[in-house]
């Protein structure tokens, strides 16, 4: 869990002057401690330049545009929320849109259709459940994904360097460029060289459209004009990719409005710093079995002993990023078969809409597998993989999942390593090798401010030492101490796994605790940042029930 650099959440709406259908425009700048208001929410991108929009409720339409900062606008569709469901976020290495569904419950008829202008350099990661995707314009990376809405690309230069990648599990692909034609195909790809764009487009249900030749160009801001719901006699704007059930639910006519509602001082939107997430497991205490179906209302939140009003809910059903890191080094390498053939059966027992990634390490971290949900493809790579040369580099590795496997998507959805050593990284005094290049202090650390969850399975491969020369007692206890520590520190779980044979059903155990992991975020009401430790307990008002995850954060 990590508490946030920079959040931008929007609350506290005015109730009496806004109509059902009403366009909120607001802007700040994403200065530590100190906003404005104007007429768009403007925010800076990190250093990485990735952002991140996910959207549960409507469409999200992405234009690239000459500005060096990200401009939000949001359409509200139905009826008036008590508080705004956007939050808008930043971390050192992430800019989050996110329509949380949890402000309004989910069974709210309210559609939120968000508008963005992004500079070029940007890395964009669009997710949406039922609502169009629209990109204008091409930006320094992009990923699209949507359960069934239809997704529509549209760049001005054919021949510029895109490596696109589209795939319509039911729905089809069109392609129409000034040299190629293409359409009614459930995939597509189109590489451009090993430094070309990377587009990566997806929808389970509905349809993928890429036109190119067409001018995109964007000087600016959309005018106040252009911001304004159509009349009442108008169905309210949606991207021309939504299905026929998606503009039924915001069919809903939206009141004319001729100009953007002004805010007064009493509307003023508060502007806090800090977001606290917390991924946590239910358990009934009595019989150690995970608990589903629990809603945000029984969940308690104190920090430092003080209640905390949760702001965001996922529930244990949303989709996980699952990273596996293996070990390859050391006494596994005789036992390969045994190690691809559990992974094989982590891969088969997860949930087939979580995406998973492999990584293998021994001298140095390799990424077998970037994240995806195809099966098949997961199977082809983990029987591919031979054994590696190296010393062992647990931490660096556990860097490397933490940084290089996720950069493309941010901190997407929610996310959980698991990693399977011994624990023996050459840093230890009687481990032999180079060891990491960073310091178990240090992965420590990072852990804790890690927004995943951390699971460790802990591989006995302790033999008897016949010389000063060999592994020392104390090194193999230490290896299984700090594997223990690692999972304490990222909120998940420890397992001990005595021989090889017995780390498939290992990995079964963690997959099903991790369908009990429910999500949740509060902003703290001590937003000081003095650097000391602030203690949290979730309490789960259910008979039994008791809650697993991290115990607290350093508030810097």
């Amino acid at each position: 869990m990590k508490a946030m650099d920079e959040k931008r959440a929007l609350s506290n709406l005015p109730s009496g002057r806004l109509r059902p259908s009403w366009l909120l425009l607001l802007s700040f700048l994403m200065v530590p401690f100190s906003y404005s208001l104007a007429q768009d929410m403007r925010a800076d991108l990190p250093a990485n330049n990735s952002l991140r929009v996910e959207n549960r409720r409507g469409d999200v339409r992405v234009e690239v545009w000459n500005e060096p900062h990200v401009s939000v606008t949001a359409v509200f569709v139905g009826e008036t929320p008590q508080s705004s469901p956007v939050i808008i976020r930043r971390t050192e290495q992430l800019l989050n849109v996110l329509v949380a569904s949890g402000a309004t419950g989910p069974a709210s008829s309210l559609r939120v259709n968000l508008s963005l202008h992004v500079p070029a350099r940007t890395r964009v990661e669009i997710l949406t459940n039922g609502g169009g995707v629209e990109v204008l314009g091409i930006p320094a990376a992009l990923t699209a994904q949507t359960q069934s809405g239809n997704i529509k690309f549209i760049f001005s230069d054919p021949a510029a360097g895109l490596n696109i990648s589209a795939k319509a599990s039911v729905g089809k692909i069109s392609v129409v460029t000034p040299d190629l034609v293409r359409k009614g195909v459930p995939a597509f790809e189109s590489v451009r060289g090993k430094d070309g764009k990377p587009v990566r487009l997806s929808s389970e249900r509905g349809r993928i459209s890429l036109l190119g030749g067409v001018d995109t160009r964007a000087p600016g801001p959309p005018s106040a004009e252009e911001r304004t719901p159509p009349p009442l006699e108008q169905k309210p704007p949606t991207l021309g990719g939504t299905t026929d059930e998606q503009q039924s639910v915001a069919g809903t006519p939206a009141a004319p409005l001729t100009a953007p509602e002004e805010i007064d001082e009493g509307d003023v939107i508060r502007v806090d710093t800090e977001l606290v997430t917390l991924n946590v497991s239910v358990v009934d205490r009595a019989t150690s079995r995970g608990l589903l179906g629990l809603a945000q209302s029984d969940f308690k939140i104190f920090e430092d002993g003080a209640e905390q009003p949760i702001t965001h809910f996922e529930s244990a059903s949303a989709p996980f990023n699952l990273v596996l890191v293996i070990d390859l080094s050391g006494s596994t390498k005789d036992k390969l078969k045994l190690i691809r053939d559990a992974a094989l059966r982590f891969v088969d027992a997860a949930r087939p809409e979580d995406s998973i990634a492999v990584i293998t390490f021994a001298g140095t971290a390799v990424l077998v597998s970037p994240l995806t949900t195809d099966r098949e493809a997961l199977h082809r790579r983990i029987n591919a993989i031979e054994s590696a040369q190296g010393d062992t580099k647990l931490y660096d590795a556990l860097n490397f999942a933490m940084t290089d496997a996720l950069k493309d998507v941010g901190t997407s959805r929610r996310t959980a390593i698991v990693v399977m050593s011994d624990g023996l990284d050459g840093t230890l005094p009687s481990v032999h090798g180079d060891g990491s290049r960073l310091s178990y202090n240090e992965i420590l650390s990072q852990i804790r401010e890690f927004d995943g969850v951390v699971y460790s399975l802990w591989v006995d491969t302790e033999y008897e030492s016949l010389s000063e020369q060999d592994t020392q007692p104390e090194d193999f206890d230490a290896g299984h101490d700090r594997m223990a520590e690692l999972a304490e520190a990222g909120g998940g779980l420890f397992y001990e796994v005595d021989k090889l044979e017995d780390l498939a059903g290992a990995y079964e155990r963690v997959v099903a605790d991790i369908g009990t992991v429910y999500s949740l975020s509060y902003h703290p009401s001590n937003n000081v940042r003095d650097g000391k430790w602030r203690a949290i307990r979730v309490r789960v008002t259910r008979p039994n029930a008791v809650a697993r995850g991290k115990s607290g954060y350093y508030a810097k």
